[in-house]
């Protein structure tokens, strides 16, 4: 003998399984939101951090170049180091670049002393739309920082050295250059003499 079928049971099991689909599905989109967003912002720290980095190399390249036009001249080596360059222009139109270069457009670039840099970006995409209405006209925004640190150390000559003698250079892992003035073709490159990263 079968047992006849509980037609209401089902009918009022339907509805909930109604709910729970759309309430899961809705998770789910609201998970993909939040992934969009997560991509967004790590696009706009990329940005960000290749765009520091930039500005800092940029600087770095242009205080390389002063100290090898001024080699001869010791007396201007410790300000170069120092970040004190004569000719030095702003380096924040290679952040603007590389920010481009990212998909993502510069905000800021502001010098905090000649060796450090910091830069704020805002990506060119919106998030995207989904099921958090806010995303698809929200952009995001980063910020980075990178330092310039000296690697290379020099004791002043004594007054009377002459023009015959330059300092040597001691630098990081041991390195060290005694520059022959009359023979300036093995000079040290721009990553023996200065590092640069990010900070933060």
């Amino acid at each position: 003998m079968t047992r006849p079928r509980r037609y209401g049971d089902a009918g009022q099991a339907f509805p909930i399984y109604i709910t729970v689909v759309g309430g899961l599905l809705f998770l789910a989109l609201a998970y993909f939101a939040v992934g969009q967003a997560t991509v967004n912002r790590s696009g706009a720290q990329t940005a960000a951090d290749a765009a520091a980095l930039a500005a800092a190399q940029e600087r770095r390249d242009q205080l390389v170049a002063e100290w090898t036009k001024d080699v001869l001249d010791p007396s201007k080596w410790q300000q170069i180091f120092e970040g004190d360059g004569q000719e030095l222009s702003s380096p924040c139109w290679r952040a603007s670049e590389l920010a481009s270069q990212n998909d993502a457009r510069m905000l800021g670039c502001s010098p905090h002393g000649p060796l450090d840099f910091t830069v704020d970006v805002e990506t060119n995409k919106t998030m995207g739309k989904s099921v958090v209405p806010i995303t698809e006209s929200k952009r995001s925004k980063a910020h980075a920082e990178a330092v310039i640190t000296r690697l290379c150390e020099f004791k002043p000559l004594p007054v009377n050295a002459g023009s015959e003698v330059l300092p040597r250079l001691t630098c990081k892992d041991g390195k060290y250059w005694d520059i022959d003035p009359k023979e300036l073709t093995d000079l040290p490159k721009a990553q023996d003499l200065f590092d640069v990263h990010l900070v933060g």
